[in-house]
């Protein structure tokens, strides 16, 4: 038995300290994955970095930035770069103090500082058929697939658009019912008063209409692994009767006078707080013991940023192949919460891809990005540096200053050459003075 197991790696990063560092996630048009711990020094980042974090990235300075840990947080320096350095969208020639991990952009490559860079020197995120896994990710899986080959049942704790499903389908994938049925079931989109019928079959004659016997989901699922995704909006009832096929592995029809012996292992996942609910009365007390025995909880997309550039390159590919990401972009998705997790994300970067070919741009930029994606939906979307409906003067100057012509800075920004015309009057800004500067 080879001794590397998946719960030896497990023990050994629970036992090691965390070690601080920097990862290279976006560079010109592209997600990476390039970690550099900071063994207590700083970290330079630029274009000519021998010592540092080199970037093949032409609006990067040779020694464009550097990153220290000190007491008080994170320091980003800017070291006298040309375009200057963006820290958390704001951007800053001199030296800004963090106390949580920022997000840093110099040039168009992003970085984020991460308390435990460990885990990233395994590799880049993978794509995994139509999805992404990055190191947190993978860490969860992990956990699924041990308690998979004990033959347990499990618990998947999430929120929406984080994973459920998938972790399901690894679950059962990695036990010993591999070879049996996978059969999920949306629990949430059970109409009141059916369930106990579509959960454990029913005898012909039942009731009125059965002419026929229904032999239910779980013994649908005899060999194989029953999933019950958003299984907290059962209705009390069923729960009670739910507990007893978990505890006896035996289902009673509607309408039976004997109970049938099944062999299933449930997944049951979730994205309510059960002990709320069952404080509440609304989730049973002895249903909730039950299945949070062995229990996994996913991380959200907020936990694993690392994935937002590669996840964002996916959902522009599906639409726009031939349309890369602008570095702001990736930034702001960075920088935003996401609630809705990947499947929100996927969603918002194909609409503002498809909208970005429809305008004949050459790249995917922020200002296509709508002000409430990402956000909570019960607060408004505050004005977020680095995150604009359209360009501010600032940033038209600068691309006026860098391209030269206004076609060029229209095709820097990402947008039309007409909305730039309309937003340099908008302004007041004169073209001539700036591009000479």
């Amino acid at each position: 038995m080879p001794s590397d197991t998946q719960e030896d790696r497990s023990t050994s990063r629970r036992s090691r300290r965390p070690e601080p560092g920097v990862v290279v996630v976006f560079s010109v048009d592209r997600a990476l994955c390039m970690p550099f711990p900071l063994d207590g020094r700083p970290l330079v980042l630029g274009r000519d970095c021998p010592e540092g974090a080199s970037l093949d990235d032409a609006r990067v300075s040779r020694q464009h930035a550097e990153i220290s840990l000190i007491a008080s947080g994170w320091r980003i320096r800017d070291l006298g770069s040309r375009n200057g350095t963006h820290v958390n969208g704001r951007p800053t020639s001199g030296t800004v103090v963090c106390p949580q991990p920022p997000v840093i952009r110099v040039g168009r490559s992003l970085a984020l500082a991460v308390p435990d860079v460990v885990p990233f020197l395994g590799g880049a995120p993978m794509r995994v058929a139509n999805t992404v896994q990055g190191p947190a990710w993978r860490a969860a899986l992990d956990q699924v697939a041990v308690i998979a080959r004990a033959g347990a049942d499990l618990l998947i704790v999430g929120e929406n658009g984080c994973g459920k499903e998938r972790a399901a389908a690894h679950f059962h994938a990695s036990g010993p019912r591999a070879r049996g049925p996978f059969v999920p079931v949306n629990c949430a989109a059970i109409p009141h008063g059916i369930a106990e019928r579509l959960l454990f079959g029913t005898v012909k004659g039942a009731y009125s209409g059965a002419s026929a016997e229904a032999q239910g989901y779980v013994r649908a699922a005899h060999g194989g692994v029953l999933f019950f995704d958003e299984f907290g909006e059962l209705e009390l009832e069923v729960q009670a009767k739910l507990l007893r096929v978990i505890e006896s592995k035996e289902t009673l029809a509607v309408g039976a006078t004997r109970s049938q012996v099944v062999d299933v292992t449930f997944c049951l996942a979730t994205n309510r707080d059960l002990l709320a609910a069952v404080a509440a009365g609304a989730f049973r007390g002895d249903l909730y013991y039950r299945v949070t025995r062995s229990h996994v909880v996913l991380p959200t997309l907020r936990a694993r940023r690392e994935e937002i550039p590669w996840l964002a390159q996916l959902g522009a590919e599906r639409v726009a192949p031939d349309l890369p990401l602008a570095a702001d972009l990736v930034e702001a998705c960075l920088l935003r919460p996401w609630p809705g997790n990947a499947r929100e994300l996927l969603g918002e970067v194909e609409r503002v891809a498809r909208a970005a070919r429809a305008d004949a741009q050459r790249s995917v930029h922020a200002d296509l990005l709508s002000p409430i994606a990402g956000r909570p939906l019960e607060s408004s979307p505050p004005p977020e540096a680095g995150e604009h409906q359209k360009p501010t003067a600032e940033r038209i100057a600068r691309a006026l200053r860098e391209a030269g012509t206004v076609s060029a800075a229209a095709k820097l920004l990402g947008i039309h050459r007409s909305h730039l015309y309309r937003l340099i009057r908008q302004h007041g800004i004169d073209v001539t003075t700036v591009t000479r500067q």
